[in-house]
């Protein structure tokens, strides 16, 4: 189990990779963001984004399956986000993507007022298979302490 104590400000984790398909674009636009560009080839090729783009939402969902699913694999002590701060959609994510999601710590603090868990602020950020950016932000999240032994 990983916990607090375990933590280094600095460290990078590669928490693995995502691919973009097609139906999964079209299936979250239709369900949450049915604006055209999300959904029609002919309006997105009237854009700035050329054809089908991935919702910004649509990518921030990706991104958390491939946190999740390395955090559950890891056994990390955690105990959920209160936030995220300095979100950036940097570039489109389209269909055919492998996205790439990495975390650095910035810091880690204890808790004051309940001694058993404490939080950090990492830095994600999302790359392309060419190594481009496309989605970066800043979050605190909160992980158990390490149990007294």
């Amino acid at each position: 189990m990983i916990y607090f104590e375990d933590l280094e400000i600095g460290a990078e984790t590669v928490f693995g990779t995502y691919e973009v398909t097609r139906d999964e674009v079209l299936e979250f636009a239709r369900k949450y963001d049915p604006q055209p560009f999300h959904l029609s080839d002919d309006a997105a090729a009237e854009t700035h984004f050329g054809r089908i783009a991935a919702s910004g939402w649509h990518t921030c969902a990706m991104v958390m399956a491939v946190i999740a699913r390395h955090v559950v694999a890891h056994k990390q002590a955690g105990l959920g986000s209160p936030g995220i701060d300095e979100l950036r959609w940097l570039k489109p994510v389209y269909p055919g993507d492998t996205l790439t999601v990495r975390g650095t710590i910035l810091e880690k603090t204890p808790s004051r007022s309940k001694p058993e868990i404490g939080s950090f602020r990492t830095e994600t950020e999302v790359t392309n298979q060419d190594g481009i950016p496309v989605l970066r932000y800043i979050s605190i999240v909160l992980i158990r302490r390490r149990p007294a032994a």
